[in-house]
């Protein structure tokens, strides 16, 4: 059975339409489908449907900006736990690696209000873009559910496509561990626009120049088409 929520679409594997349950005791899967990209710890969180952690066409908060440009999730985190959301951090124990699947297990027991799902990561190597699943009401139907999930960028700095220190506020990607191994140097730079507003990402540009050209992105390897991640959410 085929279903459409918003600009997602998810798939139930339920076997009884008329037996119901809470969405209180949930796993969630995050896929990563890209052929080069890595994404930053995930934060997995089930919250109020007013609280969304972001909004398309507007600007991004503090708390995103660190997350999109450093893959600080600490603020994000922070931002929701004050609002009584359930939360999961990191469940992949780190950089989640190209084809690379990780798990969180999710109970929301005297959570009643937290009937939205959110799921954001940084994705490696870029500037500021980041997955995003932002806010779809969780199911309550026992099953497996699965949303295809896009690339966002938060808009707040522009996308030079050049290694930098990848804190907030200053320009460049950060290129840790595997990244390095694929990406180039002495860049000139792709872009200077800064946005300002949280958009679809446009994707990578990237070179095939690995000592030089206008991006320290290879654009052989950290190319890649939406959606980006895919989501499985079972509901018990």
């Amino acid at each position: 059975m085929i279903k459409r929520l918003s600009f997602l679409l998810f798939f139930t594997l339920a076997t009884s339409a008329s037996f119901t349950a809470s969405a209180a005791d949930l796993s969630i899967t995050v896929s990563n489908l890209t052929r080069g990209m890595y994404f930053t710890p995930l934060m997995i969180a089930a919250h109020a449907p007013e609280d969304r952690v972001f909004t398309s066409g507007t600007p991004a908060s503090a708390s995103l900006q660190a997350m999109a440009e450093g893959g600080d999730i600490s603020g994000l985190s922070g931002d929701l736990t004050a609002v009584g959301a359930t939360i999961s951090e990191n469940a992949a124990s780190g950089l989640l690696a190209p084809g690379a699947n990780a798990t969180a297990e999710i109970n929301t027991d005297g959570s009643e209000a937290n009937t939205h799902l959110t799921v954001v990561a940084m994705m490696l190597p870029t500037n500021d873009g980041f997955i995003g699943l932002n806010g779809i009401e969780i199911p309550t139907e026992p099953g497996t559910y699965v949303f295809n999930v896009n690339a966002y960028d938060s808009g707040t700095e522009a996308n030079d496509e050049i290694r930098g220190g990848g804190a907030s506020g200053v320009p460049g990607f950060p290129a840790p561990g595997p990244v390095d191994a694929a990406s180039g140097v002495n860049g000139s730079g792709v872009s200077t626009t800064i946005e300002s507003f949280v958009h679809i990402h446009r994707n990578g540009i990237g070179d095939t120049d690995a000592l030089g050209g206008s991006s320290d992105l290879d654009a052989t390897v950290h190319r890649w088409l939406n959606p980006v991640a895919r989501v499985f959410v079972t509901v018990n």
